[in-house]
């Protein structure tokens, strides 16, 4: 590896650390710790959303995904897109609103509580775990992703690798919070806006024009050039499914949660939405030429930069299809912008390992210690508190990503279904209809996340359908039959016509 790479790479790392260090001075309790003291500005709440959203899998699952199957793989990043617009259109401004309005809630277990006014602290204790549970997978996609750029950039041994991503993006989070998160995500998401967008544009002129790219995929296979060729009706629904996800994942409702003002809605909408479109295209686009260039490098050449290439088929691909973009960012560029490049790759995934952990630690400190075992902790006590959890879940996460093989794509998308089927029904019941009721959520969010770990662990025929669609469906099912079965309390139905003023 060149030395200038490395360093690029590690000046671009101190920077990361000296937000963590500025924002530890701007986090006194655990509302700055865990959400900025809702002050961000909608450039910020955009990207850091987005950053945080995308992760590892924009620049690595998504490329490799194209890279080895085609364009079939496409319709998942259809799904994404329409997803997190309706998110954006719908849930933003509600959920920023209500979660003010509803005691000032601060976590998305601490809403669902004051919401259904569940004085049985049940609603608070079962979010959490599911967010524990599902945000441990998450992470873990996260460490396996820092663990194979490190490996595969600087020729670690695959542990080692793991271990050092580990250090790195807990450090930051652990000292500055929310604040440093949103930032460092801010930061992030820019330069991953421009690797991904930069690394095809170079491809393509290297090969010779986009018109030479498609002939030589064509070449290899056909089947590569179609979005519908070969895939399945199942295929398609599930990978549509994805775009699901978005009403229920804790770290993306957070940056709603965290605007300075319900207005800057509109604005945050256009930047994140504009934001994911340009980048999902450049992943796609990124998978799509790296199968034309990689099948007409020389092996010895490859081999110069550490990239192992096997034959399938008769054609040379790539030992690990999730390492298109690191092959690029090697072999295009000069050392300082592949270092860059490579320091794309650490944002995107250090962008959303951040967010996980705060939402985790969170979870720990707002939603199981003051709730549950001290009511009269101390605001440095529970700021504490959170750093100390976000240590032991990334910890956890990391042993989880010690398997190698794992791959970033089904980590992520065991988790993402997870939340999306436990709290996607509930959140966007709990924003639009006044009946919903706290036992129509509490076993919606229990079915959701139930039906989410039973069917992803099953084979074959109908279980080859993505999880979050069962899930999703039998949430909301559930949620509305037993809301019809009973009745909210006169407070909750006042507070929900609070809202609806507010928002007119």
């Amino acid at each position: 590896m060149n030395t200038t790479v490395l360093l690029t790479f590690i000046f671009y790392l101190i920077g990361m650390l000296a937000i963590g260090i500025v924002m530890y001075r701007r986090t006194n309790n655990l509302s700055d710790y865990v959400l900025g003291g809702r002050k961000l500005g909608p450039a910020v709440a955009a990207l850091s959303a987005g950053a945080s959203d995308m992760s590892g899998w924009l620049l690595l699952g998504l490329p490799g995904a194209i890279y080895l199957y085609g364009l079939g793989e496409a319709w998942i990043a259809v799904g994404l897109a329409t997803g997190a617009y309706l998110n954006w259109q719908f849930v933003a401004k509600r959920l920023r609103v209500y979660t003010e309005v509803s005691e000032n809630s601060i976590t998305l277990p601490d809403f669902l509580e004051h919401r259904f006014k569940d004085n049985s602290h049940l609603l608070r204790v079962i979010s959490a775990l599911v967010i524990l549970l599902f945000f441990t997978f998450y992470t873990s996609s996260g460490m396996v992703a820092g663990a194979t750029l490190f490996e595969a950039s600087f020729g670690l041994d695959y542990q080692a690798a793991l271990w050092i991503g580990a250090l790195v993006v807990v450090s930051y989070t652990f000292l500055g919070g929310f604040l440093a998160v949103a930032w460092t995500d801010f930061f992030q998401g820019a330069l991953m806006l421009v690797a991904i967008i930069a690394v095809p544009i170079v491809a393509i002129n290297n090969i010779g024009g986009w018109d030479k790219a498609v002939e030589a995929v064509g070449a290899i296979d056909p089947g590569h050039l179609s979005m519908i060729t070969g895939v399945g009706t199942m295929a398609i629904i599930s990978s549509l499914a994805w775009g699901l996800g978005y009403f229920g994942q804790p770290h993306i409702l957070v940056r709603f949660m965290a605007l300075r003002s319900p207005k800057d809605v509109p604005k945050a909408r256009f930047i994140g939405t504009t934001w994911m479109i340009l980048g999902l295209y450049g992943a796609i686009f990124t998978g799509f030429v790296g199968l034309a260039f990689i099948s007409t490098q020389d092996p010895a050449y490859l081999g110069d930069y550490g990239i192992k290439v096997i034959s399938e088929n008769g054609v040379q691909m790539l030992d690990n299809h999730e390492v298109i973009f690191i092959a690029f960012s090697q072999l295009l560029f000069n050392p300082v912008i592949s270092g860059i490049l490579l320091a794309a790759i650490l944002s995107a995934i250090m962008s959303t390992i951040d967010s996980q952990l705060l939402v985790s630690s969170s979870a720990v400190a707002e939603d199981f210690y003051k709730a549950i075992l001290r009511k009269k902790a101390s605001e440095k006590e529970l700021v504490w508190v959170g750093r100390i959890a976000t240590v032991v879940i990334a910890l956890v996460a990391t042993i989880i990503a010690i398997n190698p093989e794992a791959s970033v794509l089904d980590l992520v998308g065991y988790a993402w279904a997870g939340f999306g089927a436990a709290f996607g029904p509930t959140i966007i019941l709990a924003l639009f209809w006044k009946g919903i009721t706290r036992w129509g959520a509490l076993v919606g969010i229990v079915l959701g996340a139930a039906t989410v770990v039973i069917w992803g662990n099953m084979k074959g025929g109908i279980f080859d359908l993505y999880e979050i669609v069962p899930g999703f469906v039998l949430n909301l099912l559930a949620a509305v039959i037993i809301s019809l079965l009973s009745k909210p309390s006169p407070e909750m139905e006042k507070e929900f016509d609070e809202v609806q003023a507010q928002l007119k």
